[in-house]
């Protein structure tokens, strides 16, 4: 069964820094567009980043994209967020998620994980 497993979250301290992993298992990895995803308590789920099938192109939402760097390694099958200097606007459940297609155009989500808890103090 294809399997989506997010870890690295935990209590970060404002301009701290955390590396977010998911690691896939049960597909051709380097066949999906990978997303990471976060959504807080109380608010709509948000699209984080984007990243290509290499690895070479990545998309940001605007808020994070001075912030955060998504990267991909493919022989580990697993897609990692990197957050720099993360806020307290930044605390949710971060999960990612596989879909085909290209980073232009990409298809519908096929595979998600159940996410890892990002907490930022004050």
């Amino acid at each position: 069964q294809v399997q989506l497993v997010e870890s690295g979250g935990g209590l970060v301290q404002p301009g701290g820094s955390l590396r977010l992993s998911c690691a896939a298992s049960g597909l051709t990895f380097s066949n999906y567009v990978m997303g990471w995803f976060r959504q807080a308590p109380g608010k709509e789920r948000e699209l984080v980043a984007r990243i290509s099938w290499r690895g070479g192109t990545t998309y940001y939402a605007d808020s994070m994209k001075d912030r955060f760097t998504s990267s991909r390694d493919n022989a580990k099958n697993t897609v990692y967020l990197q957050m720099n200097s993360p806020k307290p606007e930044d605390r949710a459940i971060y999960s990612c998620e596989a879909r085909r297609g290209s980073i232009g155009s990409p298809g519908r989500c096929e595979y998600w994980g159940q996410g890892t808890q990002v907490t930022v103090s004050s």
